[in-house]
């Protein structure tokens, strides 16, 4: 009776087993691999592709899941019935299968039992390809992104048709933009179609993405090549070369032969006097006596009959090069054997060359816009104790530098970095303000109409403060740091960026502008100030008190260079020689643009600002040069404007 019962029970259990793999093999993943099953168990990168395809056309959804499977090598075969699964590993020696239809588990086998797919390199390269069309379409965008994002970075020849595929699915505007021009950029690569080609590569015509331009060159990507006699048929021709031009000289044109084993190998100058000096020989080299070694034939002579005796290496004489050089003619041709093809390119390149070209102008006048900013900023408290006073104040500079000191010092006290600079702005005014004020009743109001003793003692106060800010903040450059808001750049396109300190202080530029506009024409304080400037003596006997204008305006020029101090310091390090770096600048914007004038001021910035720049331009390796050459334009300026731009009447002109 047991051996019956055992009996049934092995007979139920076989039964089970068989309908469970006919229930396995009956699934449509399950049947397609199965179809392809030759193909995959030999995978060959020459023979593989059509099972590859096949299940990323299936349209099943667990197609991409058994792909990845099998380019991470975790797809394996049961030997007994040749089924596909995905395995986990129980112990060292027993593996659980999972159905790759379901996911569910459906035994434990020995792993003798089972074979684990492990494609090679180029299998696995041709799976990925396939995978991308899964990735394109994938619902989550970010995916999308990060598949495009990879596509453009490593694009390959099997990308093109999946992408194109994608396109008509795709639901996001600019994901879809994003594509189509991928699309053109394989399409100038890879595309079978001339056509196709051409109006891809005639599409981009003035575009300035990097992208584009790393798609075009290889098509107008040249390669040198020698031959004999005549160019060979067929051969799309970039330049005809003649040995010994500036193009080709003729010592790259013989190693060129050289190269590809149609001359003899030369031995340099150096080499041949070495071996001739080595076998001099009772005053002969070869049967040459020395004094006739003073000409380029005579030693090739001499050099000729060693080689013959064996004792140098045969090495060709000049008559050879030139013999050599004359037989053969050199030529540049194009990667791309396509001539409408490389045509196309040269055009659309051209004419992308040509708005780079715009766009750098455009890139380059925003810097010295930018810098002209600066340089206004920093010279507009000159401009008005200068234009108003007649004070050479060489301790301008300071006064920047205890405003960015000032702003870093806030940060210390309040970390928050927005906060921190609306603090700072009117604190660093304050302090050097109250600075300016010190300075032009402790010392400039004993020394007006003495311009020699002022420079002289406003410049001895400027290395006073500049030793006094190193006793206190030391010499390391201290960071003064912007808002989080501030950081990166406005990217116009792939050649025009500004960044966003460099606008905020565009902006704080032109506030100050009408700021001062608003302060000199539209208050009492501006109308006393614009009296004392035209004519003291009669402000004076109007009631104004001139010492008192000098103070505050002394004052307001001071704590307006604190306030372009914590704009400097922005971007600039914050040390004890900040504001030197900007007096000379100062000096050059104010008595350009015309002393004591405020739109002289700006007009001076900006000439100089897009001077400076023009000139690091066309000089590029050379800063200081620009500094120099600037300098004396500046100075050639003054000697037929003497007075500026906009000329100013009153004390400050002489009058």
């Amino acid at each position: 009776m047991k051996r019956i019962i055992s009996a049934v029970l092995v007979a139920w259990t076989l039964c089970v087993s068989l309908a469970s793999a006919q229930d396995l093999a009956g699934s449509p993943i399950q049947t397609l691999l199965q179809e392809h099953r030759a193909l995959i168990e030999k995978a060959s990168r020459k023979t593989i592709q059509p099972a590859i395809d096949a299940l990323g056309e299936s349209g099943l959804p667990q197609a991409q899941v058994v792909l990845e499977k099998w380019q991470d090598k975790e797809l394996w075969q049961r030997e007994s019935d040749g089924l596909f699964f995905f395995a986990e590993k129980v112990d060292s020696t027993t593996w659980r299968l999972i159905d790759i239809d379901t996911g569910a588990p459906v035994g434990e086998v020995d792993k003798g039992e089972i074979d684990q797919l492990k494609p090679n390199s180029g299998v696995r390269s041709l799976i990925g390809a396939t995978l991308v069309q899964f990735q394109l379409l994938d619902p989550d965008p970010a995916k999308r992104i990060e598949a495009l994002d990879a596509i453009q970075r490593d694009p390959e020849e099997s990308h093109l048709a999946a992408l194109a595929g994608s396109i008509e699915k795709e639901p996001d505007p600019e994901i879809r933009t994003r594509k189509e021009r991928l699309v053109r950029l394989l399409t100038i690569s890879w595309s079978e179609s001339e056509e196709d080609r051409i109006a891809a590569i005639e599409s981009f015509k003035g575009d300035l993405g990097v992208d584009t331009r790393a798609a075009l060159n290889p098509l107008v990507a040249t390669i040198r090549e020698v031959a004999e006699g005549e160019i060979p048929q067929g051969v799309n021709l970039a330049a005809r070369l003649r040995p010994g031009s500036e193009a080709l000289p003729a010592a790259e044109a013989y190693a060129l032969l050289v190269g590809n084993g149609l001359a003899p190998e030369r031995i340099d100058a150096d080499a041949r006097l070495a071996a001739l000096q080595q076998n001099i020989v009772e005053g002969r080299v070869g049967g040459v006596p020395l004094a006739q070694l003073d000409t380029e034939e005579a030693r090739d002579r001499a050099y000729a009959a060693l080689a013959e005796a064996g004792v140098v290496p045969p090495t060709a004489l000049q008559a050879d090069v030139d013999a050599a050089l004359a037989a053969h003619v050199f030529y540049d041709r194009y990667a791309e054997p396509n001539a409408v093809i490389t045509e196309a390119a040269n055009e659309t390149l051209s004419s992308i060359n040509t708005q780079v070209g715009l766009n750098q102008a455009l890139d380059l006048g925003l810097d010295a816009l930018s810098l002209a900013s600066i340089y206004f900023l920093a010279a507009i408290g000159l401009a008005v104790t200068f234009g108003v006073m007649g004070v050479i104040n060489m301790a301008h500079g300071e006064f920047i530098m205890m405003g960015a000191y000032t702003g870093y010092v806030v940060q210390q006290l309040i970390p928050d970095y927005t906060i921190s600079i609306l603090v700072a702005l009117p604190m660093a005014f304050a302090v050097t303000f109250a600075a300016g004020v010190a300075l032009e009743r402790l010392v400039i109001r004993w020394l007006y109409n003495r311009p020699l003793e002022t420079l002289l003692a406003t410049f001895g106060i400027s290395i006073a403060l500049q030793q006094l800010a190193k006793n206190i903040f030391g010499t390391q450059a201290r960071p003064l740091t912007s808002p989080g808001w501030l950081d990166g750049a406005l990217v116009l396109n792939d050649v025009v960026s500004i960044s966003y300190i460099r606008i905020a202080i565009f902006v704080l530029a032109l506030i100050f502008l009408f700021l001062f506009l608003f302060i000199m024409n539209r208050t009492r304080i501006g109308l006393e100030v614009r009296a004392v400037t035209q004519n003291p003596r009669m402000a004076a006997s109007m009631g104004i008190n001139p010492d008192r204008i000098n103070m505050l305006t002394f004052g307001l020029g001071s704590g307006i260079a604190g306030i372009a101090g914590v704009a400097i310091g922005l971007y600039a390090k914050v040390t004890s020689e900040l504001g030197a770096d900007y007096i000379v600048q100062s000096f050059m914007t104010v008595v350009v643009g015309g002393v004591g004038n405020i739109w002289g001021t700006l007009l001076g910035a900006t000439m100089i600002g897009f001077l400076q720049k023009g000139i690091e331009w066309l000089n590029p390796s050379n800063t200081l040069a620009a500094q120099t050459y600037m300098i004396i334009f500046i100075i050639i300026f003054i000697q037929f404007r003497p007075r500026g731009i906009i000329a100013l009447k009153g004390r400050a002109a002489g009058d």
